[in-house]
């Protein structure tokens, strides 16, 4: 029996009056890689966001039905949203840098956190940066600025940063759709060594990379959580001819 990390059940979500999530019901398994498909604007980033909050920061933002990490309800009174955030980790289609050291990019949570030692703070730099791939390429420059890295390194160190606040989840949108073919491939090649350690939650618009690194396929339309299976399934033996439809290219 798989463990779950979180539980979504009856999950319905609104930004205003529009409603953006309809009834989504999905278990997310623990060092696993769940990989989010279906055509822009489908909801996939929107779920994305609702696994630790993100959607906290939109006003006109309501969320409704039960999302469970852990077997704690994240929307319920009291619950520590930045516990939470520190815990289910995000990385951006866009690497997003902080314009300063490749070293307090990675440093920077843990310090927020309050951690002032020195030896222990670049104890967890090294680590955040070899699980990230990315020692080897930088460690003798640490001192220089995050943004002199290229693309594809920039996300393997917002990968570290997320790592170095030691989360259970990562959740990733879109996470090599900047990034051309090698780098995309180092990412992935990342995807596969990381889940030994972390439950890994992807948006993707390709379905050669969901097929690729994914555990778990969900395939969302028009705000609706369609089909959901284990990859392989999903993709050579769909439930539904929507899923058939949009796995073979055939819309979307």
């Amino acid at each position: 029996m798989m463990e779950k990390v979180i539980s979504v059940e009856n999950c319905d979500l609104f930004y205003g009056d529009f409603q953006a999530l309809k009834d989504v019901s999905l278990p997310i398994y623990r060092h696993k890689v769940t990989a989010l498909i279906g055509p822009s604007g489908c909801g996939k980033s929107t779920f994305l966001r609702t696994l630790n909050r993100m959607n906290d920061l939109i006003a006109s933002c309501k969320v409704k039905g039960s999302i469970q990490f852990n077997h704690e309800e994240t929307y319920g009174n009291g619950y520590d949203v930045i516990e939470l955030r520190k815990k289910v980790g995000m990385v951006f289609q866009k690497p997003n840098p902080f314009p300063m050291s490749i070293f307090d990019n990675i440093a920077f949570g843990p310090r927020q956190q309050g951690l002032k030692d020195k030896v222990k703070l670049k104890e967890i730099v090294e680590k955040a940066l070899k699980q990230a791939a990315l020692w080897d390429e930088v460690h003798d420059r640490l001192n220089q600025s995050a943004l002199s890295l290229s693309g594809g390194q920039q996300q393997r160190l917002c990968i570290a940063r997320a790592i170095a606040m030691e989360p259970e989840v990562i959740l990733m949108d879109e996470p090599t759709s900047a990034l051309d073919p090698i780098a995309t491939q180092k990412i992935e090649n990342l995807i596969e060594e990381l889940k030994k350690d972390y439950t890994i939650v992807i948006v993707t618009h390709s379905m050669q990379q969901a097929a690729r690194i994914s555990d778990y396929t969900a395939f969302f339309y028009m705000g609706e959580l369609l089909e959901f299976d284990d990859t392989k399934t999903l993709f050579v033996s769909p439930k539904l001819k929507q899923t058939e439809d949009y796995v073979t290219g055939r819309f979307g």
